[in-house]
């Protein structure tokens, strides 16, 4: 608009900014997380992940800018999420927390217990701050 209001916008200048424009909604567009027995699934705007949540080898931090889960599954398949999307949904938390355990019983997960104690902690931790600022007790 300031291209087009000072006179320099011109066809390259335009298709420049479309390019620009759209490379930042794919930066940008998050990933839509589900889950069902067994299975997470990770969807972005090209691709889509899933792993076998009750065949889990691992589940580690990746490190970097923003803080993210990874899930490994015995078939090879991978999959990174950030980990507030659990926190801000208790059912697919649960979903998966059930199925971790199946993980756990059948001894598949061999990495990963750290992490999985890690996030419980925060999402109990949220859930208590959120039920006392719901009741007024904060």
């Amino acid at each position: 608009m300031l291209d087009a209001a000072g006179g320099r916008l011109d066809v390259t200048r335009g298709f420049l900014w479309t390019g620009v424009a759209a490379l930042v909604f794919v930066i940008l567009f998050p990933l839509r997380v589900s889950t069902r027995p067994g299975l997470l699934i990770a969807r972005g705007l090209l691709v889509e992940h899933s792993v076998r949540t009750d065949c889990l080898v691992s589940v580690r931090w990746s490190d970097g800018v923003s803080r993210r889960m990874v899930l490994r599954d015995t078939e090879g398949s991978r999959v990174e999420i950030d980990p507030t999307v659990l926190v801000h949904n208790p059912a697919m938390w649960r979903r998966l927390d059930t199925d971790t355990r199946t993980s756990i019983e059948r001894g598949t997960l061999l990495c990963g217990a750290t992490a999985l104690r890690q996030l419980a902690e925060r999402i109990d931790r949220e859930t208590a701050h959120t039920v006392f600022k719901v009741s007024g007790l904060q």
